[in-house]
Parts: C-alpha cells; structure tokens; sequence
C-alpha cells in the first residue's frame, strides 16, 4: 500500500513542477528529482530566474519568490514553511507609498547539501555555503560560510 502512496506524492509533485514550467518556460530550471509537498508556491516576475538542483526537497508550504535570481544547490531540503526572496521594498520616502517605491534586489544562493529548517525566511543578497544548517524559525540576512550551523537564540527569563 505505501507503494501506492509514494507513487500518488511522486506524481503530484511533477505536475506541480510541470504547471510552473508551462507558466515560467526558461525562467525555470528544476533539476532531476526535485520534490515538493503540499502548499509549495513559486512566484517569478519581471527578469526573475529560479535555479532549483537535482534531489532537493520542499516541505509543506514554502515558497520561492524572484524578481532577479535565486539558484538552490543539489540535495538541499527544507523544512515547513521556508520563504526565500530575493528583492525588499523600498521604504525612503515617508510621503510616497512603500508600494510605490520599487524594489532593492540581491542574488540568493543556497549551496548543495543544506538543511533549511522550519519557519525560516532567506532575504536577498544571501548565499548559503555548501553543507550548512539553518536552525528552524531563523531570519536569515547575511551570508553563511560552508559547514555552518546556524540557529537563532531567543533570550530566556526563568521565573521561579
């Protein structure tokens, strides 16, 4: 029976890539294996380009969001809820709507091998080095070398 499963998941998974392919054509490439469950979104707008490597896994609801390029290495996963974002708005102007500001862009790489946890949000201008870890609900905004772990610390007051 976990056959008949594995088979079901496997096949939603291609036709949610074969939709995105149909949508966005050569704005993007997934590689062999890709897989994703279920609410995985991905937006492309304007000159975006999404790069996903071969075997990498999405959990339930993450997303992808480009307005320039954002590249994800070979073998990465990650956990429930991710949003990557390569673009920020534009907030100078106290007189003019940030929705009518623009955007500020950064190329994301995340490398091959990473676990992303859960909750995190990867913005613009990032690359995460090969084989690193994001601890589960970390904002991440500047690079992360090769072999790091990263996890958010949360200060803590005992009461007794």
């Amino acid at each position: 029976m976990k056959w008949i499963y594995d088979k079901y998941r496997n096949l939603r998974s291609k036709c949610k890539f074969f939709i995105y392919k149909l949508i966005y054509k050569d704005k993007l490439k997934i590689g062999s294996r890709a897989y994703v469950r279920k609410g995985f979104t991905i937006l492309i707008e304007g000159d975006g380009k999404i790069k996903i490597g071969a075997r990498c896994f999405f959990n339930n609801f993450c997303s992808i969001n480009a307005l320039k390029y954002i590249e994800i290495g070979d073998d990465s996963i990650f956990g429930e809820n991710v949003h990557i974002y390569d673009h920020n708005h534009i907030y100078k102007d106290e007189n003019t709507p940030v929705n009518s500001q623009g955007f500020t862009y950064g190329e994301v790489k995340i490398g091959n091998n990473c676990w992303i946890g859960s909750n995190v949000t990867i913005l613009k201008g990032v690359t995460v080095g090969n084989h690193s870890v994001i601890g589960a609900g970390c904002v991440v905004y500047k690079d992360v070398p090769e072999n790091t772990v990263i996890v958010c610390e949360q200060n803590v007051k005992h009461v007794h």
